[in-house]
């Protein structure tokens, strides 16, 4: 809300001062504009904006807001995930341990956002089916995924653990967990049932102001988050990781192991296979790879010197083909030409 609010004094000032109801489509479509176009704002900075005033209006005002299709909309720039390789995978769990190390193993070993692992309930793990069923997932959708065998024995340890630790818990009249609000009216008691208790509970009690009752919450993502950074610091990986790293890991190793893309999709949660499709960009082995023209140079030059004898190629060839690669070409007349038609012919292609 304290965002929300921001937004409408920017908004306010950006007017000189003019209260909002004097101000219409035209006025929002040029402050938004503006924080595309002079500002360079991000797209999710003006959507912020943009959500902001339209429940300005809305909500607060009462008033009818119309399509600003004349907005100018900030651009998303495209981003290729990080990915990390399988050894950089395993020197990074190597170096977490306790709950943070169950969690970035869930992560990278189903898929699952850091917010879905956290909000695992005993519930949603099936071990004996190797299946974890991920609720409330990105947009709203619930989604099952798989659980690794790795995984079955640590995660049936764990959740011993939680079934001790809610024992204590209602011995000691707690034992509470947040529970969707229709759960409350259908059954008042899901809130203590150890079916609905975290996978990954948090080590201290909050007081619910509704309730008055002393609930557990599950671990907080920051635990997670920090654990993470200081295991790839420790694992010397020389790149930007976070937990988000290793669902774009399990990703892309599944599509280098041969898995089929609609597969990954379903096992990700997307909606739209294009969003999956963002992995195969990041590829460099298996269907899709691209091999380098510098790998083809050394590998014509490495079976030339196999073909030549245990002395591989003569000094004078070596000297021969030094002097072909080094000296400058003559761009004529006639070269220029084809350079022109070979590079009109490489564009069309491209847009085919």
């Amino acid at each position: 809300m304290e965002a929300y609010t921001d937004w409408v004094r920017r908004y306010v000032r950006y007017h000189q001062g003019r209260h909002p109801r004097e101000l219409g489509e035209a006025e929002m479509t040029a402050f938004l504009s503006h924080l595309a176009t002079e500002r360079r704002v991000a797209a999710s900075t003006q959507n912020q904006a943009l959500a902001a005033l339209l429940f300005l209006y809305r909500e607060v005002l009462d008033t009818t807001v119309g399509w600003l299709d004349t907005m100018v909309r900030a651009k998303r720039p495209a981003r290729v995930p990080t990915v990390l390789s399988r050894e950089e995978a395993r020197r990074v769990l190597e170096a977490m341990h306790g709950a943070p190390l169950l969690v970035a193993q869930v992560l990278y070993g189903a898929g699952l956002r850091l917010s879905e692992a956290c909000a695992l309930r005993i519930k949603d793990v099936d071990l004996d089916r190797r299946e974890l069923v991920v609720r409330q997932g990105k947009g709203g959708r619930d989604r099952l995924t798989m659980l690794p065998e790795s995984l079955v024995e640590p995660l049936r340890l764990q959740m011993e653990r939680v079934r001790e630790l809610h024992r204590r818990d209602m011995a000691a009249g707690r034992g509470h967990v947040m529970v969707p609000t229709a759960m409350t009216r259908k059954a008042p008691s899901a809130a203590r049932d150890m079916r609905w208790q975290w996978v990954f509970p948090a080590s201290r009690f909050y007081r619910d102001p509704l309730t008055a009752h002393w609930v557990r919450h599950h671990l907080h993502q920051t635990v997670i988050q920090r654990a993470v950074a200081a295991a790839a610091r420790v694992a010397a990986v020389n790149k930007r990781v976070g937990c988000h790293t290793f669902r774009h890991s399990f990703a892309t190793h599944l599509l280098e192991a041969g898995y089929d893309i609609r597969t990954v999709q379903e096992l990700l949660g997307h909606r739209d296979v294009k969003t999956t499709m963002i992995y195969t960009h990041v590829l460099n082995r298996g269907g899709r790879g691209v091999r380098s023209p510098l790998d083809a140079l050394e590998g014509a030059a490495a079976g030339a010197a196999a073909g030549s004898g245990e002395g591989g190629s003569s000094p004078d060839a070596r000297r021969a083909t030094h002097a072909r690669l080094t000296t400058p070409v003559s761009l004529t007349p006639r070269r220029l030409i084809e350079g022109r038609a070979l590079n009109a012919n490489w564009r069309n292609d491209l847009k085919r």
